[in-house]
């Protein structure tokens, strides 16, 4: 890895500009394998084998206020595409996945960010670009947004403006393969800072020129041409808003989001997906407990990576996928949808140690079968303030809901996972 900061670093530095414009430089980047294993899992639906991620880069400043950022990504499951033989020429699949520019002060006040880059909060079930955690399921590429996003901050609101492009993402539904999305984004953010505790969020996101690619039947076109309906669209997004109350005894957050699409810009049909996403936690001495509700009606579509559960948190959340599925059913049934309940308690013995027991509820949003229950304990162990090691051990006790609506369910299902984590 030092090997690879110091070619990338050469790289740059072997520009026709000059070297004395590079100043801070910053090495950064992360390290994340992670080995798990499922039983009673049917046509690969969950993960097994080991996986490694690597992101590594820099950022300097090349003048002032202007800071360029330049990460590289390389993801691969053990024992496949070992080209270590064949020297740095032979590491086929290296990824560019941030180059950008950073400008603050712009016009005294704003702050852009210019090219590639992360965006987004990490366990969003709106919207997230960047790598996944703590998941074997989600353990690809991370993703990235190509485009501009211009910030403006201070102590009562933060509003951001974003414009771009998502291409050559993959995600997967239900079983019936890999797809690839591609569309313009357009969105705003803004965030109201009322008291220490209080703070309001509202947003909106606007895809454009909308295209799915479907690798398996070399089909290129809308999702719903694919899926056999007539509905032709112009716009596809999402906007809500959230409500957040932090204090040092109580956290909680509700969150409310909507689907639009049609020719008009928010333009809803009678069917319009939704979802609501509420979350409280405490503290009592060194136990948190927590809890979460979900609820969506439909298919609700949207960009994050939130997933509720190390079994089934990445059918039911959005973990790897650009369209979150937050449903109970197929794409064709707008009556369904997913309720979801999550009770859980972390406890820190000691300084390093932290240990999780979730229970999870999976229904369909009308609750016309019983559901299916999950129940995962993990741990996380600081091993310095840089290096984490993880692990799990996750049992599902499946309905006959899951089962009817899953290509491979079976009665029950089992999963254990270790990892490590290196950030630096």
């Amino acid at each position: 890895m030092k090997k690879l900061l110091g070619l990338l670093l050469v790289a740059v530095i072997a520009f026709p500009a000059s070297a004395a414009v590079i100043k801070n430089v910053e090495l950064k980047g992360e390290i994340q394998t992670i080995a798990s294993d499922v039983k009673y899992s049917a046509n690969n639906m969950f993960d097994r084998g080991a996986k490694t991620r690597a992101i590594a880069g820099f950022s300097f400043d090349v003048v002032e206020d202007v800071k360029a950022n330049l990460l590289f990504q390389y993801a691969y499951r053990w024992g496949d595409q070992n080209y270590t033989n064949n020297g740095f020429a032979g590491a086929k699949g290296m990824r560019l996945v941030n180059a950008n520019l950073v400008l603050s002060n712009l016009f005294c006040c704003l702050e852009a960010t210019i090219g590639r880059q992360f965006y987004g909060e990490d366990n969003s079930p709106i919207i997230y670009f960047g790598p996944n955690h703590y998941n074997a399921e989600g353990m690809g590429l991370a993703s990235a947004l190509d485009g501009v996003t211009v910030r403006y901050s201070d102590d009562f609101k933060d509003f951001t403006l974003l414009a771009g492009k998502v291409e050559d993402i993959m995600f997967n539904y239900s079983g019936l393969g890999n797809f690839d999305l591609r569309a313009n984004i357009f969105g705003a953010d803004l965030k109201l800072h009322f008291s220490d505790a209080l703070t309001t969020q509202v947003y909106g996101y606007d895809l454009t020129n909308e295209k799915v690619y479907y690798g398996k039947d070399n089909y290129f076109g809308t999702f719903e041409e694919f899926m056999g309906s007539d509905v032709v669209r112009g716009h596809t997004g999402f906007y809500g808003a959230k409500l957040n109350w932090n204090t040092d005894v109580l956290r909680m957050s509700a969150e409310y989001a909507r689907n639009f699409d049609g020719h008009r810009l928010i333009k809803e049909r009678h069917t319009t997906p939704y979802m609501v996403k509420a979350d409280i936690a405490t503290d009592i001495d060194a136990f948190t407990v927590r809890g979460t509700f979900v609820y969506s009606k439909g298919m609700f579509i949207a960009l994050g990576n939130y997933a509720p559960g190390m079994i089934w948190g990445h059918y039911f959340g959005s973990l790897g996928f650009l369209y979150n599925v937050l449903n109970y059913g197929t794409l064709a049934s707008p009556n369904n949808g997913a309720r979801i309940f999550n009770v859980g308690v972390d406890v820190k013995p000691s300084a390093k140690w932290t240990l999780s027991l979730d229970g999870f509820s999976y229904q369909d949003r009308f609750a016309r079968h019983s559901a299916t229950l999950e129940a995962d304990l993990t741990a996380k162990y600081a091993h310095t303030e840089a290096v984490e090691i993880f692990g799990g051990l996750a049992y599902a006790k499946n309905s006959a809901g899951i089962r009817e609506f899953s290509f491979d369910a079976t009665t029950e299902n089992y999963k254990g996972q270790l990892g490590v984590l290196v950030r630096f």
